[in-house]
């Protein structure tokens, strides 16, 4: 994930988080447009046509964050295919009414354990996958709570469009372990979180997490 925020990690005020600059929206769309139609078309002129549209969305998107435009522009070219949607998975563990939160190293902030979806995994296996690896802990998905549009529901500025699912678990074992990637490992009480990667977990999101938890008849939440 590309952050174009250079506040992406701190807790985010109590504001509306779905709000995010025009230039990165239209960007972000016009490099989907770009790549879709430089995979689909068959007519010389088009692909130059389609070539200036993806030269344009990184500019636009350069000049808005501030970033210098040749790598992404590199960056946009390394991109093939049709243009989709990235997946995120996180997993609520929870034992004796509180939930497990990470440390990441890369930027000291907690979260939920997960990551992006691998490639010949189910999302579900993914997500205990990440508890494992992250923080020693062996676990089982039980619910898929939440299907959420990142951009609606956490606050950095992402060039990726991407799916947030959220997986309630339980614990089956294993022990607190921190990885290369996480330095801490911990449970924590709903009104003791530490300060939050808002990249990747927000305090809604994990308020959510235990409703979910404490009311497994609630239907899955989505946008």
């Amino acid at each position: 994930m590309t952050d174009l925020d250079p506040a992406a990690h701190g807790e985010a005020p109590n504001e509306d988080v779905a709000a995010e600059p025009a230039w990165l929206a239209i960007g972000r769309e016009l490099k989907a447009i770009a790549q879709i139609g430089l995979t689909f078309n068959r007519d010389p002129y088009d692909a130059a046509r389609y070539e200036r549209v993806r030269e344009l969305s990184a500019a636009l998107i350069a000049q808005g964050s501030g970033h210098d435009v040749r790598p992404l522009l590199e960056a946009f070219r390394a991109e093939t295919g049709y243009a989709t949607p990235k997946v995120d998975v996180r997993a609520a563990v929870f034992a004796g009414g509180r939930v497990l939160l990470v440390r990441e190293v890369s930027d000291g902030l907690w979260t939920l354990p997960g990551g992006w979806a691998d490639v010949n995994e189910s999302p579900s296996i993914s997500a205990v996958r990440e508890v494992a690896e992250e923080s020693g802990f062996e676990a089982r998905a039980v619910k898929l709570a939440a299907v959420y549009d990142y951009r609606k529901r956490n606050r950095p500025q992402a060039l990726d469009s991407i799916f947030k699912l959220f997986f309630v678990c339980e614990l089956t074992g294993g022990s607190a372990r921190p990885s290369i990637e996480t330095s801490e490992v911990a449970f924590f009480a709903r009104h003791e979180l530490p300060a939050l990667s808002i990249g990747r977990t927000t305090a809604a999101q994990i308020e959510r997490m235990f409703r979910h938890a404490e009311e497994p008849g609630l239907p899955t939440d989505f946008d």
